[in-house]
């Protein structure tokens, strides 16, 4: 069992708030990423009277409110119960469940069931906040998940007795039916009846479920009226595992964790119900959709219209939170996105344009396509960089793995999936595909721009102002120091209102005299220059690279006798800020397939 320092997770909730850098952090639980218009307004409001105004999409379909005073928790508490929100004071933490973005009404009910069901069981209160449960294929490592697998048209029947009762292990007998599975198929973003591209496909009533236990298929089936009692029935055996296995330490968060855990959690749900699993080949992962398939005008199951959005770097500020209260139902998706659903099929394109006009992407091809962020600074203390205004200066198409920009080594909202990671180091960025593989070990690539300036808690200035605040002395390079604490290597001080005459930043560039050299196929270390301002050209007044001979910088510092090689010198006329030309291409290259 992975060795843990407490029995609870960090897991904030909309009761337990998590005080962050730039103040407290409530996350708004959403089963199957669902909710209203109106219940959006309500957040909005939230947001804009409590927090800095934004609401944040979370991998896992949840949503965030962040710059929170903790004396507002209560009035906060009273608004979201209010706005049916928070049904439980209890269960607040555990009310973790995923569903496809484009579910059915039969997924959509069986997630409304199991919300009523553990809310209901005092003891699953006892769930740690990470526990995951899933209804359909989703592209989250889920700790139990009921994936549909065939419909009774092409069954195979085979009876069993379970004890029924609402964790499973009640008395009384009920007869539950074991099904051997039909042909595979899933669809991609709905249910997992065999596949019908854009369209929402999905099991009725009928519909028989493989139980995944970490994602691991040991034969155990259920049908649709059963699927709820087994993954209640599956939490309860996750808690009487972990007690067993916890002997001194801390308990374990995930089933993974467990020593056996897929095997053991499931022989307890088979004893527990009287099951009889059918045979299974070795399990394999279900495939997740790209995230860049997931976006403009779709069609449901039932010939209604769906219109998905990418929220760039999952932060939803007011303009488009106002487009989107018009919804009747809308969907957060695992890729920090946004489905209107249920929509007219007339009213369809309408929506799309609405939703491009308030600055979400709903094309394919955009370019934040699979860009995902962590919160970075100045809201993470942990933080190395400002990640998000790296990831918008770098952000561009790619057809290919999705990227996730990390302030450092936790990665926090990581995708599940093969993704590339670009992780804040003291001096750039550690580019790496994930799962990793001796072929692919990462390269680190030097940043081609201040990031991780600190900043007080208060500033207001947006994430991407060049500009230092008052009284800073400049740009600086990634640094876990606090704001107003001495810098390392920094620039002369300048005046706030320079704007983009900025001097060059420390240590952040290593200029090459072949800086137009392609990058080399997979992730090797052979980067282009840095030491230029983008794709299009320098900067200008930007001086041409100094030859190789010239280029001796040391990390970290910069050189004593002038500024970087490659970069704008102080008092030169940068426009805006410097594009990270490098970084950019870098990432760009390993998304590649």
């Amino acid at each position: 069992m992975t060795p843990r320092s407490s029995d609870t997770d960090a897991c904030p909730g909309a009761l337990r708030l998590h005080a962050a850098a730039d103040g407290m952090l409530a996350r708004v639980r959403l089963p199957g990423g669902m909710l209203s218009g109106a219940q959006l307004r309500s957040l909005r409001e939230l947001a804009e009277e409590f927090g800095d105004g934004h609401l944040e999409l979370t991998s896992r379909a949840n949503l965030q409110l962040r710059a929170l005073k903790e004396g507002d928790a209560p009035a906060l508490a009273t608004r979201l119960r209010s706005a049916g929100l928070l049904p439980s004071t209890t269960h607040d933490n555990v009310r973790n469940i995923a569903a496809p973005p484009l579910a059915d009404a039969g997924l959509r009910a069986l997630v409304e069931r199991l919300d009523d069901a553990i809310r209901a069981d005092p003891e699953l209160a006892a769930l740690p906040g990470k526990f995951l449960f899933a209804v359909g294929q989703v592209p989250l490592a889920a700790d139990v998940a009921a994936i549909p697998v065939t419909t009774h048209s092409s069954r195979t029947v085979v009876p069993a007795q379970r004890p029924a009762g609402a964790g499973g292990f009640g008395p009384g007998p009920a007869q539950a039916d074991l099904l051997v599975p039909g042909p595979a198929g899933a669809d991609r973003f709905g249910s997992g009846t065999p596949g019908a591209g854009t369209r929402a496909t999905g099991p009725g009533s009928g519909a028989l479920f493989a139980i995944r236990f970490a994602g691991h298929d040991t034969g155990v089936r259920a049908g649709f009226d059963d699927v709820v009692a087994v993954l209640v029935t599956a939490a309860h055996a996750f808690l009487a595992e972990r007690a067993a296995q916890r002997g001194d330490g801390p308990a374990a968060w995930r089933l993974r964790e467990l020593t056996g855990g897929p095997a053991r959690v499931s022989a307890r749900v088979v004893a527990a119900l009287g099951l009889t699993p059918v045979p299974v080949p070795v399990a394999t992962a279900a495939d997740a959709p790209e995230p860049g398939d997931l976006v403009g005008v779709l069609t449901q199951e039932d010939g209604r219209a769906a219109v998905a959005a990418l929220v760039p770097l999952g932060r939803l500020s007011g303009v488009p939170m106002k487009v989107l209260e018009d919804a009747d139902l809308l969907v957060v998706t695992p890729w920090r996105g946004i489905v209107v659903a249920d929509v007219a099929p007339e009213a369809a394109s309408a929506w799309a344009d609405r939703l491009a006009g308030a600055g979400l992407a709903v094309t394919p091809g955009s370019p934040w396509s699979g860009v995902t962020a962590c919160a970075g600074r100045p809201g993470c203390a942990k933080s190395l960089a400002d990640v998000r205004a790296d990831a918008a200066a770098a952000a561009r198409f790619v057809d290919g793995l999705p990227v996730h920009w990390a302030g450092c080594a936790r990665a926090c909202g990581s995708p599940a999936g093969r993704h590339v990671r670009a992780e804040a180091t003291g001096d750039g960025y550690l580019i790496t595909r994930l799962p990793a593989t001796d072929g692919d070990p990462g390269v680190h690539v030097p940043a081609a721009r201040p990031v991780g300036v600190a900043r007080p808690v208060d500033d207001q200035r947006p994430v991407d102002d060049p500009r230092p605040a008052a009284g800073e002395s400049g740009p600086v390079g990634p640094s876990t120091r606090a704001s107003g604490s001495p810098r390392i290597g920094h620039a002369d001080p300048f005046p706030a209102d320079t704007g983009a005459d900025r001097p060059a930043a420390d240590g952040l560039v290593k200029a090459r005299a072949n800086a137009d050299q392609p990058l080399t196929d997979g992730l090797v270390g052979d980067a282009r220059a840095l030491g230029r301002t983008g794709t299009d050209g320098p900067v200008a007044g930007a001086p041409a690279p100094v030859p190789a001979e010239t280029d001796r910088l040391v990390p970290g510092r910069l050189p004593a006798d002038g500024p970087v090689p490659g970069r704008a010198r102080p008092g030169g006329p940068v426009p805006g800020r410097l594009r990270p030309g490098g970084l950019e291409d870098a990432v760009a290259v390993a998304r590649r397939p």
